[in-house]
């Protein structure tokens, strides 16, 4: 340095997240957008709240498509047709956040969102065995404000001609408010309205958190050890080098690798059996979207349609192409270690079914096919919202495997609640509380996607 010349920083540290945030959003997904959002949507006033959100795939804020994350897989269905009533309250919270998209994330001098949305409905179809839970589930729908109806396999085949009835005991549709959406157009409409409201994007790792403790009694006598993080330790891509972040609340928002992030934070690392050694039971589960091609295929008023075997499908646009595919059965879980397609799934497992449903689709031609992940709970299949009881700084909005991105705007509302006001608003959410993995309390759905 030169005499007379004034001292300066010699390192460029602009590419190192800031040092302190109030919230930091580990998983940069379409959930932890939602909250990101939802929490400066919520603030006192503007700029109140500090929001960093920390997305380790270094495609997701810069590519136009990230398969890893939990929308890859997505058919971008939206239902109300859920066995759980709070479910059905997402979906229609959901609907008519969507149908009024540019009134929550328009930006001044950017084009509006467009989400393409498709009102064709959805068709649940069910066997003999399932045919009392479908009706009792519809009688709830309706309770809650959806507009479903009941449809006798004649009645199926009078308004769906295509369609072979055979198997087939009673059928569900949405008659208003259901189909499908685009959602890469909701996903980038969120990242864009997030930054345009102050919250940092930002690309790297969460490898560390310190934390403090104290030690308290549960009513039940039990010596429970309670944690608040107080620091996020994030790792830069391609370095060894790390920030400490200091913060107040911590939202793990990271898909199916949530329950890893649990785990980093200390969480089911005690005794087998209690609070303390109770895992979150997040993983990730690998799931295959097949698009094909069929001009003998069903028309332009076709649903989505979900058969009694698991298979589904849906048209995609007006090209005689369409989208679907079928979870797996426990034995037949794909490798999740990688993001390969097994074609043999679809010829084996998926295309028989189509064929005994739709006949036409005898000569339909496979175009592509992707995998991507599920934040899949491997415990009821429903998600985890809210604060863990031990970890109290730490929020869940996670493990919704598959249908997390048609209740995001909900999902991230109420955490945004809870974590401002101590307590749920819009949406009674408690049932997903965290506490029901220790108390072995399912809260199962009839059927997942």
């Amino acid at each position: 340095m030169m005499p007379g010349k004034q001292w300066g920083m010699p390192f460029d540290t602009s590419y190192l997240p800031p040092t302190q945030s109030d919230v930091v959003i580990i998983g940069g997904g379409i959930l932890g957008l939602s909250v990101a959002f939802w929490l400066k949507k919520l603030e006192s006033r503007r700029g109140a709240i500090r929001v960093l959100v920390v997305e380790q795939d270094h495609t997701f804020f810069f590519s136009q498509y990230s398969r890893a994350s939990s929308t890859g897989p997505s058919v971008g269905g939206i239902w109300q047709q859920f066995s759980v009533p709070e479910n059905v309250q997402l979906s229609r919270f959901s609907i008519n956040f969507l149908r009024n998209i540019n009134e929550h994330l328009a930006v001044v001098d950017a084009p509006l969102v467009d989400l393409r949305f498709s009102p064709s409905g959805c068709l649940l179809l069910a066997s003999e065995k399932d045919a009392a839970t479908l009706e009792s589930n519809v009688n709830m729908q309706r309770q809650e404000g959806a507009k479903v109806c009941l449809m006798s396999p004649e009645q199926l085949r009078n308004k769906f001609p295509w369609i072979n009835v055979e198997g087939v005991a009673l059928a569900s549709y949405g008659m208003e408010d259901e189909g499908w959406f685009d959602a890469w157009s909701l996903f980038e409409g969120l990242r864009r309205k997030v930054q345009s409201m102050g919250v940092l994007l930002y690309q790297g790792e969460v490898t560390r958190f310190i934390t403090s403790s104290s030690q308290m009694e549960t009513t039940s006598g039990e010596q429970v050890v309670l944690k608040r993080i107080h620091k996020v330790h994030v790792k830069i891509n391609k370095s060894l080098e790390y920030q400490p972040v200091e913060c107040s609340v911590v939202i793990n928002a990271a898909g199916a690798w949530s329950g890893k992030v649990a785990e980093l934070a200390g969480i089911g690392k005690g005794l087998p059996g209690t609070l303390q050694g109770t895992k979150l039971p997040v993983e990730p589960r690998k799931r295959y979207v097949h698009l094909w091609h069929c001009p003998q295929g069903p028309g332009l008023e076709t649903p989505l349609v979900a058969d009694i075997n698991g298979v589904y499908f849906r048209r995609e646009g007006l090209g005689s192409n369409y989208l679907g595919g079928c979870s797996p059965t426990e034995e037949e879980e794909p490798d999740p270690t990688n993001l390969e397609v097994d074609h043999d799934f679809f010829q084996n497992k998926v295309w028989p079914h189509l064929i005994q449903r739709v006949p036409s689709f005898k000569t339909l031609k496979v175009k592509s096919a992707w995998a991507g992940y599920y934040d899949y709970n491997t415990f009821d299949q429903n998600g985890v919202v809210g604060p863990h009881p031990l970890v109290v700084n730490m929020y869940f909005a996670t493990g919704f495997s598959g249908h997390g991105l048609q209740h995001s705007p909900g999902i991230g509302r109420a955490v945004a609640e809870m974590v401002l006001e101590g307590e749920f608003k819009t949406i009674d959410m408690s049932p997903f509380f965290f506490n029901r993995f220790y108390l072995e309390e399912k809260l199962q759905e009839y059927r997942i996607l």
